[in-house]
C-alpha cells in the first residue's frame, strides 16, 4: 500500500469500481431496448458492495450479473422498461458522485496531515 492509499480510498476505489460496472450493464440495457428477445441485466448492488468491501471477490473478478425478473415483456420477448434504466442511471450517477466526494474528503485529510508535518 503505498502513502497516498489509505484503507478509505481503497474502499471508495472498490465502490467505484462496482459503481462503474452497473454504469455499462445500464448502457447495454438501453443500447438494447429495441433488440428482440434482449433481456434486462442488473446485479445486486448492495450485494456486492458488501462482497467487494469485506474482500470476499477475487481480485479482477466481475460481480454476479443476473436478469431482471417481473419485468413486462413486449411481444418480441424484450423486457427492458426505459424508466426502470432511467431510474438506475440516475442512482448510478448519485452513488458516483458520493464516491468522488468521499475521495476528495480523503485526500484533504491526507493533505492536512502532510501539512501539518512541516
Amino acid at each position: 500500500m503505498s502513502w497516498m492509499q489509505t484503507r478509505m480510498t481503497e474502499l471508495v476505489g472498490r465502490a467505484l469500481e462496482l459503481v462503474a460496472f452497473r454504469h455499462s450493464l445500464v448502457a447495454s440495457n438501453l443500447a438494447n431496448i429495441d433488440t428482440p428477445g434482449y433481456r434486462t441485466r442488473d446485479i445486486d448492488f448492495s450485494r456486492e458492495l458488501r462482497r467487494a468491501l469485506d474482500g470476499l471477490e477475487l481480485p479482477g473478478s466481475a460481480p454476479r450479473v443476473t436478469g431482471v425478473r417481473g419485468l413486462i415483456e413486449r411481444p418480441d420477448g424484450n423486457n427492458v422498461s426505459l424508466e426502470r434504466e432511467g431510474l438506475m442511471l440516475a442512482e448510478t450517477q448519485l452513488r458516483y458522485r458520493l464516491g468522488v466526494q468521499l475521495l476528495r474528503v480523503e485526500f484533504r485529510r491526507l493533505l492536512s496531515a502532510i501539512n501539518e508535518g512541516r
